[in-house]
């Protein structure tokens, strides 16, 4: 009589849907470290394999005032067995989440918590995982509508997933179509990303084709990748031209990069940027990059040698083969539009001043009809320099891009004080 009645109460209890998904839910959390609870109406299904759908799905740390996890609707299936198992057996049938919101800054925090040490407890999804409508919140940037597919999920095996949506960096969007593959998903595995966005900012567009590997790191500065090798090929274009590519080229980059705190680092880093006609042939640089609420950036290189379709420089500047070393300043904005400081050389010619990169870019998209003085303010030195038939020396020019207030644009020239006299 005893065992009949417990028999009953426990076919009422596990009847109700809410105590069901309180009973899979709090498995779940248990074996993860995490508080996770459902405040909308559930819906469950016992026969063959057990299908959960909860709705306000919320993860967070216990006694966390933030969620790490939200989402409008989650789907579970998984076996009787994984029920039972008290959070030993992590094997879950298929996740679905719809409208899920992650904190990047949460899920650091807990990430902290987890033993050092100690592997990551990751389920086994069996028949995959599918994400839609998703958003990823950092400081200062985000990704929505955020869709991730992928058929399974082991830590003992490779991982391939589609990725697509909106990355938002202040005023630029960048919507992307990604593969992503994994030898497994953990620590210390292989990463590969490949596929297309589209960089739009104001008037502008660039879309690319890129690939990117590394190696996943969890450290104590961040999270992130080590041996990270980028590699993309670009199209820059007007909003409003459907056109030719007015700049093409193609870019590499390597270093190691971190997130931590709201802030992205690459340092160290080395880029290459491969172009023709309007772009140079060869630039490389190594530097660092760091990007929050601002973005910083330091590159020194050398540039090849001057674009085919710029300006020719006058003698004998352009008839040297030297390179252009070159030391390149920004702290702004996101979109590039703040100015970057710029020191350029060749042989003893040099030049100290900055630009924005936005006039810039659009100077290089009117070579043929605009003017052929570059959109720089600073200044410029040489021991001697040919212009129209005059050799002059000891030669210092002030060049102004002609939007400063009460400057008419032209360049101003004086010499040096120790200089010879001008012929």
């Amino acid at each position: 009589m005893v065992v009949l009645l417990g028999l009953v109460a426990s076919i009422g209890w596990i009847s109700r849907p809410a105590r069901l998904s309180e009973l899979i839910l709090d498995q779940v959390g248990t074996s993860l470290g995490l508080q996770i609870t459902a405040s909308g109406t559930s819906e469950y299904r016992l026969r063959g394999t057990p299908m959960l759908t909860v709705r306000g799905l919320d993860v967070r740390q216990p006694g966390s005032a933030t969620a790490l996890l939200t989402a409008e609707r989650a789907y579970l299936a998984l076996p009787w067995a994984t029920l039972w198992a008290g959070g030993e057996d992590l094997t879950i049938r298929r996740v679905e989440l719809d409208g899920p919101q992650l904190d990047l800054s949460a899920l650091q925090d807990w990430l902290a918590t987890r033993p050092e040490g100690g592997p990551l407890r990751i389920p086994t999804l069996t028949d995959g995982l599918r994400i839609t409508r998703g958003l990823v919140a950092g400081d200062g940037w985000s990704v929505d509508r955020l869709s991730i597919a992928t058929d399974h999920v082991s830590t003992s095996q490779p991982l391939a997933a589609r990725l697509t949506g909106r990355l938002l960096v202040g005023t630029t969007t960048v919507p992307f179509d990604l593969q992503l593959a994994l030898t497994r998903p953990a620590i210390g595995a292989g990463a590969a990303i490949a596929g297309i966005a589209s960089v739009r900012s104001g008037q502008s567009r660039m879309p690319l084709a890129l690939n990117l590997s590394g190696v996943l790191r969890d450290a104590a500065d961040g999270i992130g990748l080590d041996a990270t090798r980028l590699g993309v090929h670009a199209r820059w274009l007007r909003e409003s031209s459907d056109e030719d590519p007015t700049i093409a080229f193609a870019l590499g980059i390597s270093g190691r990069v971190r997130y931590r705190g709201g802030d992205l680092v690459v340092v160290p880093l080395a880029a290459a940027v491969r172009g023709q006609d309007k772009v140079p042939e060869r630039v490389d640089a190594t530097g660092s990059l760091a990007l929050g609420d601002a973005l910083s950036l330091h590159l020194s290189g050398q540039v090849a040698d001057w674009p085919a379709r710029w300006p020719a420089l006058p003698a004998p500047l352009g008839e040297s083969d030297s390179p252009f070393p070159f030391t390149v300043d920004y702290a702004g904005a996101t979109d590039f539009s703040d100015p970057l400081n710029l020191q350029l050389s060749r042989d003893e010619t040099r030049f100290d001043g900055r630009f924005r990169l936005p006039e810039l870019t659009d100077w290089i998209a009117q070579l043929a009809d605009g003017t052929p003085l570059p959109p720089l303010t600073g200044t410029l030195t040489t021991p001697q320099i040919e212009v129209a038939g005059a050799t002059l020396t000891g030669v210092r020019l002030q060049i102004d891009d002609g939007d400063h207030e009460g400057s008419d644009g032209l360049p101003e020239s004086d010499r040096l004080p120790d200089s010879g006299p001008a012929r």
